[in-house]
């Protein structure tokens, strides 16, 4: 089997991946700034901004699959030539709902449901859906619908899914603080059923305990065999083994919180076992950093009963020539959101080479 390079870009506000080249400048909008970045390709998704992707390969071809946090539904894109993107489909969603995220295992799509929060956009007299819907990717560009699994709560948010049996939520469930972590057997995706769940001491108010409002699951808890890495708030880094996924027992635990902030002081986490370590990052919240420092970190598991903080990722400074000395103050949010990983292949079963 080929060793992979893998490529982990962290997604930073203000800090844009991208570089207009001469004959694009007129469509990508102004203010992007990078170094050793080039455009290759853009598109304005139909006036619908993309939250969420997540990618397939079908028959040679590649589509990108595009959650909206302004817009209801999600966009199929055909990226196969990549400086032509184009929009293939649009699935429309329920009304007053968000539907931002979504994952893609073993011809499967699952795309999250959630009640909007306050101040972004919804409407909260008027009904929402939530949950997760479950889909068939048959046919790449027009998912048909299999099932739905309901949390009877606010829905999940960010969640996992790779293949085979189970998704693992982020989850807003009854009688609970923030989201806890919840698994579902979608064996049959016409009849999902939940398998197990987990939570961080004082979430279950409805069994008398005290919450911490910063405490809740961001996810996507991040499964790599029996365990599960979960990013959880103020919580930190959360480490569970899953091998009775009907009674999760947890493992380790790293919290950021202080020096760093509490809420969504863990926002993701990316596992890379083969190298005995995990990406970690916060999501700015508070415009012109008005809150404490934001983190994104490489984090040791060697040990997962004692997960231990190696380093931080360097601190992002505007390119010479930039008026302003700092990103704070060029205002808006800044800092980390998301982590990812890109392969050299098209096989995920061994993960080695450089961490970037």
């Amino acid at each position: 089997m080929r060793a992979l390079a893998i490529v982990v870009v962290l997604v930073v506000a203000r800090l844009s991946a991208s570089v207009a080249g001469a004959q694009m400048t007129s469509s990508i909008p102004p203010g992007a700034v990078a170094s050793n970045v080039r455009v290759v390709g853009y598109s304005e998704v139909d006036g619908r901004p993309p939250f969420k992707l997540s990618i397939l390969e079908r028959n040679g071809r590649w589509y990108l699959y595009a959650g909206h946090l302004w817009h209801r539904g999600w966009t199929v894109l055909d990226v196969t030539n990549p400086s032509k993107p184009s929009v293939a489909n649009f699935v429309p969603g329920p009304a007053n709902t968000w539907t931002i995220q979504m994952e893609i295992g073993d011809g499967k799509m699952i795309t999250a449901l959630e009640k909007i929060a306050q101040g972004w956009g919804g409407d909260p007299v008027q009904p929402n859906d939530e949950g997760v819907l479950i889909w068939s990717l048959a046919d790449p560009v027009r998912p048909q619908r299999l099932g739905q699994y309901k949390t009877g709560g606010t829905g999940t948010h960010r969640n996992f899914y790779a293949n085979g049996r189970y998704m693992h939520l982020a989850a807003g469930m009854p009688g609970y603080s923030g989201n806890i972590y919840v698994i579902v057997d979608i064996s049959n995706p016409a009849n999902p059923v939940e398998a197990g769940r987990w939570w961080v001491p004082g979430q279950h108010t409805a069994g008398g305990e005290t919450p911490n409002r910063n405490v809740s699951v961001h996810g996507p808890p991040y499964v790599e065999g029996t365990r599960v890495y979960i990013p959880y708030g103020e919580a930190g880094l959360v480490i569970l083994d899953i091998s009775d996924v009907a009674r999760p027992k947890l493992v380790g635990q790293l919290p950021f919180t202080p020096p760093f902030l509490g809420f969504i002081g863990a926002h993701s986490v990316l596992p890379l076992p083969s190298r005995k370590i995990a990406v970690v990052n916060s999501e700015a919240i508070q415009e012109d950093c008005q809150e404490p420092l934001n983190h994104a970190s490489v984090v040791d598991i060697a040990d997962p009963a004692k997960p231990t903080l190696l380093s931080l990722f360097p601190l992002p400074v505007p390119p010479p020539g930039s008026p302003h000395k700092n990103f704070c103050e060029k205002g808006g949010r800044f800092g980390p959101h998301n982590v990812h990983q890109l392969y050299t292949t098209r096989s995920s079963s061994t993960r080695t080479g450089s961490c970037i």
